[in-house]
């Protein structure tokens, strides 16, 4: 007599918002066909993880796999993700050595992604500097899940500065796309004055980092972009805000209105919830992001914002140098980037329960909400009948994340939070009902993730 269903995997489960105790999830196939508590039904295999959560399998909505190999970044990302509970990455599209701007780019990456990838991914796109706004509609045929602009330049090719100009233009195609546009939202004349003064003054220390990225660089570009946002009628995304008064701005252009298809949104990267300027004192170009890290005083600002509900979702803004190119002593000679995905589990959950808060925020926060963002809920951010079997388990206790235990290439297994104390880790990670992860190994091998293609707009 055959089994009702394939696997059965048992636990404490998060689902619609609460904690179903001594539950179980059943996988039909790659989808989930039953959810509940009790004794687990007949299965061809039970996965017993009781004691253990079983949350949905994290959406990563903000990475970037390609800035530093290309496409072959892809393979040990992924890897990455499967060993970190992160079953869906959003891929930014700054790859070296060209960006994706046109559906032949985005094709080819896709097909990288479906040869090497060990979880899925969804893509964004981008334009040139010039002349791109016309491959926007070709762009969203092909399944992109967002796009991705900047108000400050990296390098006029791979991640240019757009002009407001373009910028407003590309608002306009994509709004009647209806896709979010994420911004990356820094001033570009107040960041490069300020860095050639303090260059100039000899004050490369990592401090200075911060001191030449100040918060009003961000809350202008902020204020730039939704304004031009709420003229085309665009849905338009702070690709990561370090500052509580981004999603407050936010707040008030939604209360505010737009042409028809405007919204005003932004999303919290994990280090703007734990990590401070004397995090960069202390850990040098290890600890070199963009935005920076911000006065310790902002950390309660943003957990506030984010239990007001004016935060989009909790990203990693995953962005792997080697550690090689982040020991120089001159901060500005360091590239900016974290290494984040098999940290961002554990340290999320340990988060929210140093602060009494329960994991069901970081189902909504780092799943369901990123996945509606990107327009891949419901097959994508929840436990439920019908979506993907993806689910992440995180066993509770005392462990020290180690950098050390990164699957990523060699040059990449380092980590801001080495050495931290984290009350759980990852014991297993499913993807479409099948096991990637089990606490010690990938399963998982390149080709086993797919290319996501965006559901909904």
């Amino acid at each position: 007599m055959s089994q009702p269903f394939d696997r059965v995997f048992v636990g404490d489960v998060v689902a619609e918002g609460t904690i179903l105790r001594h539950g179980f999830v059943a996988a039909r196939g790659e989808r989930i066909a039953a959810i509940g508590q009790g004794a687990p039904p007949p299965a061809g295999e039970v996965l017993d993880h009781t004691g253990r959560l079983l949350l949905p399998g994290l959406v990563d909505g903000h990475m970037h796999t390609s800035s530093v190999l290309g496409w072959a970044g892809i393979e040990g990302a992924t890897r990455s993700a499967a060993a970190g509970g992160v079953t869906t990455c959003c891929d930014m599209p700054y790859d070296v050595p060209l960006p994706v701007t046109d559906a032949g780019k985005l094709a080819e990456k896709r097909g990288w992604v479906e040869r090497t990838a060990h979880v899925d991914v969804a893509l964004y796109a981008t334009i040139t500097k010039t002349g791109g706004v016309d491959a926007i509609p070709e762009l969203a045929a092909g399944g992109v899940s967002a796009f991705k602009l900047s108000t400050y330049e990296y390098d006029p090719v791979r991640f240019p500065r757009i002009d407001p100009p373009t910028m407003r233009a590309a608002f306009r195609a994509i709004g009647r796309t209806g896709l979010p546009v994420a911004i990356h939202n820094e001033d570009q004349e107040i960041v490069e004055r300020l860095t050639a003064e303090a260059r100039a003054a000899g004050r490369t220390a990592p401090i200075w980092h911060c001191r030449t990225r100040p918060p009003v660089a961000e809350t202008l570009a902020d204020l730039a972009i939704f304004e031009m946002g709420r003229e085309a009628g665009a849905h338009v995304h702070i690709a990561h805000s370090s500052l509580a008064r981004g999603f407050d701005i936010a707040a008030a252009f939604r209360r505010a209105g737009g042409r028809d298809g405007f919204d005003a949104t932004g999303e919290a990267c994990i280090q703007y919830l734990c990590m401070s300027e004397e995090d960069i004192v202390r850990l040098g170009g290890r600890g070199k992001c963009n935005p920076p890290f911000r006065a310790a005083a902002e950390i309660p600002r943003m957990w506030e914002a984010l239990l007001a509900e004016r935060v989009a979702y909790v990203s990693t803004d995953h962005a792997p140098w080697p550690v090689e190119a982040k020991r120089d002593p001159d901060i500005f000679a360091c590239p900016a980037g974290l290494v984040g995905l098999q940290s961002f589990a554990p340290l999320m959950f340990t988060l929210l329960d140093e602060r009494g808060l329960s994991p069901v925020l970081m189902a909504r926060f780092c799943a369901e909400r990123s996945a509606r963002l990107h327009g891949l809920f419901p097959k994508k951010g929840a436990l439920r009948v019908g979506s993907d079997c993806d689910i992440l388990v995180l066993e509770r206790g005392d462990f020290a994340f180690e950098e050390a235990r990164i699957v990523d290439r060699p040059e990449l297994r380092w980590s801001p939070y080495h050495g931290r104390r984290m009350r759980a880790r990852v014991a297993a990670t499913v993807l479409r009902g099948a096991l990637v992860w089990d606490g010690a190994r990938v399963l998982a091998t390149p080709g086993t993730g797919r290319f996501v293609p965006r559901q909904t707009r």
